[in-house]
C-alpha cells in the first residue's frame, strides 16, 4: 500500500494525544493515528502510548475482528479499517449472539497474552456490518505470559466490562456465573477507582480539558 500518497477522507477523532483519521490509499481506506499536531510537552506520552498500541497489534497479529498494524514510524501509526459503528451507535439489545462472540474473541486475545484494559468504553467495541463485535484502540493493552497471575487479573477485568454491556443491553441473558463475576470487585478494580482513575480525570478534565463521557459517544 502506497500510504505516502494516501489522502484522508474524514476525521475520525482528534485529542490532545493525536490525530486518527480514515485515509484511502492505493490498497483501499485504513486508519492513521497522527501525532504531528500533538504539543511539544505530550509528544512523550503520545509517542508511548501509539507505541504500546503498535505492539499490542503486532501481537494479535492475524487475529480477526481486531485491526491489523499496516505500519509504524515513530510519528504515525497505519492500521486496518472495518467497517461498523460503535456499541453505543449500533447497541446489540437482546443479540446474544453479539455477545457470545465478543467472550470468544475476547478468550483469543488473551490466548495470545494481550489484555485490553480499556473495554468499559463502548467506543472500542464495534459492531460490524453483519453484526459481528469487534476490538479496537489497543493504546493501554498489556502483553505477558498468559498464564501469570497479573495477567490473568487484567484479563479478568477485561471480561467484567465486557460482562457490563451485556448486563446493559442483553441482561435476561446473563448467566449465574456472569451474574457472580460482576458481583465480585478485584482488587485491580477498586485500587484503580482509589488511584488511577481521579489523576486520570483530573489530566483529561483539568489540564487538557477533555471530556470523552468515558468513551461512550456524547452526552444528551
Amino acid at each position: 500500500m502506497q500510504r505516502d500518497t494516501a489522502i484522508e477522507t474524514r476525521a475520525l477523532k482528534a485529542d490532545s494525544f493525536g490525530r486518527i483519521s480514515l485515509m484511502q490509499g492505493a490498497g483501499g481506506p485504513f486508519v492513521r493515528r497522527d501525532l504531528g499536531h500533538v504539543p511539544l510537552w505530550l509528544r512523550l506520552p503520545a509517542r508511548w502510548l501509539a507505541r504500546r498500541e503498535a505492539l499490542g497489534l503486532r501481537a494479535v497479529a492475524g487475529l480477526a475482528d481486531v485491526p491489523q498494524l499496516l505500519a509504524w514510524d515513530g510519528r504515525r501509526l497505519d492500521r486496518s479499517y472495518m467497517e461498523g459503528a460503535a456499541m453505543y451507535q449500533r447497541p446489540p439489545r437482546g443479540d446474544v449472539a453479539y455477545f457470545r462472540a465478543a467472550r470468544r474473541l475476547l478468550l483469543q486475545l488473551h490466548r495470545r497474552g494481550v489484555a485490553h484494559n480499556d473495554l468499559a468504553k463502548e467506543a472500542n467495541w464495534l459492531v460490524l456490518e453483519d453484526g459481528r463485535p469487534a476490538i479496537i484502540d489497543f493504546q493501554l493493552a498489556s502483553r505477558g505470559d498468559p498464564r501469570a497471575r497479573w495477567m490473568r487479573l487484567l484479563f479478568r477485568e477485561d471480561l467484567r466490562h465486557l460482562l457490563k454491556h451485556k448486563r446493559m443491553y442483553c441482561r435476561e441473558s446473563l448467566t449465574p456465573v456472569e451474574r457472580r463475576v460482576l458481583r465480585r470487585n478485584s482488587w485491580v478494580r477498586d485500587a484503580w477507582f482509589r488511584t488511577g482513575k481521579p489523576v486520570y480525570r483530573f489530566v483529561t478534565r483539568r489540564l487538557l480539558k477533555w471530556e470523552d463521557n468515558e468513551g461512550q459517544g456524547p452526552k444528551p
